[in-house]
């Protein structure tokens, strides 16, 4: 096609937690949705890997690099993600699409960026910050976390310190140089892509590991990820606008989760 038909968007996770490194290259606003105007989305096998094509014609990245991915399964995602579009083309509805493209425009020329960022999680993850009451919590906290902590001594042989409550923890070098390996062996810019995405929506990296060595299912991460949510709504009651919310991020996570197995 001669003009890149994702020239205004890359699309990024709904609401990360914290920062994101790769802001830089992904969409700074919303600007109206396009129409959609092709009739067939399918994908070829060429030099690049397996290219998403738009009636028959070639597409690119945000960057106009080839919107290409390592094999038939992703290309299959990728197409199905075009082919659903109806009148319009909206960039929400397409989380794998937004995912390759970032991979694609801004990890793999920023791979070390992204490493050291993501390697930062290591020393306020998610996982290492408990509640020190009501007992209820203590032990859901536990139950669901106690074990990635484990399975990441053992992997990986990091060991993280606890703390209790918001009050910040310094973890062992040691650790954080293990983890820094771990994110490092994540191979490609495809899985090293959605394991920041995972990452950033859960604010956990041992989780978004798990997920990634296959160690929990995303359905089980997720869960994982928001123990303190799901005891705050048995308590107070379901909140329909944060739920709704929570739906969004589900999706880019379930994404990235699946991104990440095709990509392996």
């Amino acid at each position: 096609m001669s003009d890149d038909v994702t020239q205004d968007w890359l699309g990024e996770p709904t609401e990360s937690p914290k920062p994101d490194p790769l802001r830089a290259v992904r969409s700074q606003g919303k600007p109206p949705l396009p129409k959609r105007f092709y009739k067939e989305a399918d994908f070829a096998e060429g030099p690049d890997g397996f290219r998403l094509t738009l009636d028959g014609r070639s597409a690119n990245t945000p960057a106009r690099k080839p919107l290409a991915v390592p094999n038939r399964g992703l290309a299959e995602i990728l197409a199905a993600e075009w082919e659903a579009q109806g009148a319009s083309i909206d960039p929400g509805q397409m989380p794998v699409t937004r995912l390759v493209n970032t991979a694609i425009d801004g990890v793999a020329p920023r791979r070390e960026a992204v490493i050291e960022d993501l390697a930062a999680y290591a020393g306020t993850d998610l996982v290492a910050y408990r509640a020190g009451s009501p007992d209820r919590l203590v032990a859901a906290q536990a139950e669901a976390w106690d074990p990635v902590l484990d399975w990441a001594h053992e992997t990986f042989g990091a060991r993280l310190i606890l703390s209790e409550g918001v009050m910040h923890v310094t973890q062992p070098d040691t650790s954080v140089a293990a983890l820094r390996g771990a994110i490092a062996a994540a191979e490609g810019p495809f899985r090293l892509a959605a394991l920041h995405t995972m990452t950033t929506l859960t604010g956990s990296l041992l989780i978004a590991l798990a997920v990634l060595h296959g160690r929990l299912t995303p359905e089980e991460a997720w869960a994982a990820a928001h123990v303190d949510e799901l005891y705050q709504a048995s308590v107070w009651g379901r909140d329909e606008e944060a739920e709704a919310r929570l739906a969004l991020r589900k999706a880019e996570f379930e994404a990235a989760a699946q991104v990440a197995a095709l990509a392996a």
